[in-house]
């Protein structure tokens, strides 16, 4: 009987043991969790109940104008983005060699650097307008008329100039690897280029493009600097608004809960899209798609067409920030290297934890083999999805008021006031970046780790390594090429936040962002280029890694 007990009880032990892959893995993600976790808590258990007011008032403009830039800047980014792909990759034209990386480029420059370099390029005392009133002889404003500028169309375009590239890559990387077979069968049909591209090519790519344009709206719900600069009341604007001005966080966090539904919604009808959309190629004898050369006007027109997206996105900010930043007092002008340190530190911490933690999170997930945690991992990208204002809110209150208990704490048994060690220091906006960008650390690793065999692991286990010890002399030297590239990535996406370091950042806490925003919203357009051309810097980088990447 006490072995028939022995044995019953053992594997219940087995049972009950606790694995530390699985429970840092579980802790990873319920830490990535947490701030939408406290959002919707908030909006749940408001102070102040203002909704009613908010649905009669603000919010339906709100609401409207975040619906007319998201389906709008997606519509524009699709069609840029996907024509410019399909010149590329069907057709030989002049410039197409170096044009197909330049057309990356503009993902170097944030939309509210585009946003003030436009600005600065078509406003009254702008050279556009100063040149046609000398050309024609107008005196002032009154005698022509010019589109105002901080409108919502300059946002729609200034947004798809610097968004078009993530429907552009996804786009061209589905055209290339389709057959040309199609191609020839339809052309023997007597099927004319927009008829396969329509018949075809479009029907293939949709995935793809759906895709794209769904991280474009996203994006599009996420930007503060451009939609705030050009004076259009966003969801995201709003929160700021309410939460700022109005001191009302119950409200602030039923708006963020709206624009995670928002996000959650588009999200769901991207996959619904591409579940329902199957195609598949051919698994033996496929032939890639040959180019066709074109020549003499056609030529110079699809050159030129992938140009004029490129110049919107690229030549036009950064000629314009060079032109600004031309006088060298400005680049020894105060804050400037301050908010330079800022920024490595805080971006460079931010990307260094997010990659690990990815790693450590893929890792305890293949090791465990647990359903829990498998389950979580995939949530975790939510982050990534949720606009920097939401964590925001979402980090700041709960840190805010740990921060308080802790300083308490420690006053009460040592008679030494601490402050505020975590919302007083760059913790909380290195935690925020965390979050945000925690979906790209966590999607490489786990492509990294798929791509070493098993049997590796294995080897080494059997040779006497732990499990830490295989992640060391193993995967990481075969993953350190990817994991190079995504700390990279990371790094520049914490250096372009704007809404999450506008709100968690300390007092007089600046980053090159920040800089930017407060310099620009001055109309200090000469203060402002020198941080803006540092942050371009940083992303061009990030873009050649990509070129390279795509290659």
């Amino acid at each position: 009987m006490s072995e028939q007990s022995g044995q019953i009880f053992r594997p219940s032990q087995r049972a009950i043991r606790i694995d530390p892959w699985s429970m840092g893995a579980l802790f990873i993600a319920v830490l990535v969790l947490l701030p939408i976790i406290a959002v919707i808590w908030f909006a749940l258990t408001p102070t102040e109940n203002v909704w009613g007011h908010l649905i009669s008032t603000t919010l339906p403009r709100y609401l409207a104008n975040t619906g007319i830039l998201m389906f709008s800047v997606g519509l524009l980014t699709s069609m840029v983005g996907t024509g410019a792909a399909w010149l590329m990759v069907m057709y030989r034209f002049k410039g197409r060699r170096w044009l197909q990386w330049a057309l990356l480029m503009p993902l170097a420059v944030p939309a509210y650097v585009g946003a003030y370099a436009l600005v600065d390029f078509l406003e009254y005392a702008g050279p556009v307008q100063t040149t046609l009133r000398e050309m024609f002889g107008w005196e002032n404003s009154r005698d022509y008329w010019f589109p105002a500028i901080r409108s919502h169309w300059a946002a729609i375009l200034v947004l798809s100039a610097s968004l078009y590239p993530y429907v552009y890559i996804l786009a061209r990387a589905a055209f290339r690897e389709q057959s040309g077979a199609g191609y020839e069968v339809a052309r023997a049909l007597g099927v004319g280029p927009f008829g396969r591209f329509i018949r075809v090519g479009l029907p293939l790519a949709r995935p793809a493009i759906a895709a794209g344009a769904a991280v474009v709206m996203m994006e599009t719900v996420n930007d503060f600097g451009t939609v705030d600069f050009f004076a259009v009341q966003t969801l995201t604007t709003g929160i700021f608004t309410v939460w700022l001005q109005g001191g009302n966080l119950g409200g602030a966090a039923q708006i963020a809960t709206l624009v995670l539904t928002l996000i959650v919604l588009l999200v769901t009808l991207e996959k619904l899209s591409r579940r329902r959309s199957r195609f598949y190629g051919s698994a033996r004898g496929a032939r890639p798609v040959v180019p066709t050369e074109l020549k003499g006007l056609q030529s110079w027109l699809a050159g030129a067409l992938c140009f004029v997206p490129f110049f919107m996105g690229f030549v036009l900010p950064v000629a314009v920030l060079l032109t600004h930043a031309m006088d060298a007092a400005e680049w020894v002008a105060p804050g400037l290297l301050k908010a330079l340190w800022h920024t490595l530190a805080t971006g460079g911490a931010a990307a260094v934890l997010t990659v690990l933690g990815g790693v450590l999170m893929v890792y305890g997930v293949r090791l465990s083999g647990k359903a829990l945690p498998r389950l979580l991992m995939p949530i975790t990208a939510i982050g990534y999805a949720s606009p920097g204002a939401v964590l925001g809110l979402g980090i700041l209150i709960p840190l805010a008021a740990l921060d308080n208990r802790i300083a308490d704490g420690i006053l009460a048994l040592t008679g030494w006031d601490p402050g505020l060690m975590l919302t007083g220091t760059a913790f909380a906006l290195v935690l925020a970046y965390c979050v945000r960008f925690f979906a790209i650390a966590q999607s490489s690793a786990d492509a990294a780790f798929g791509r070493v065999s098993p049997s590796l692991q294995a080897a080494a286990r059997s040779l006497g390594q732990s499990a830490g010890g295989a992640l060391r002399t193993v995967y990481a030297p075969l993953m350190r090429a990817s994991l190079g590239s995504t700390l990279l990535l990371v790094f520049v996406d914490c250096v372009k936040e704007l809404p999450a370091t506008l709100l968690l950042r300390p007092f007089n806490y600046n980053t090159l962002a920040t800089r930017v925003h407060e310099k620009a919203s001055l109309e200090k357009i000469a203060e402002a280029a020198p941080a803006a051309l540092m942050i371009t810097l940083v992303g061009l980088i990030a873009v050649a890694l990509l070129a390279r990447a795509n290659k």
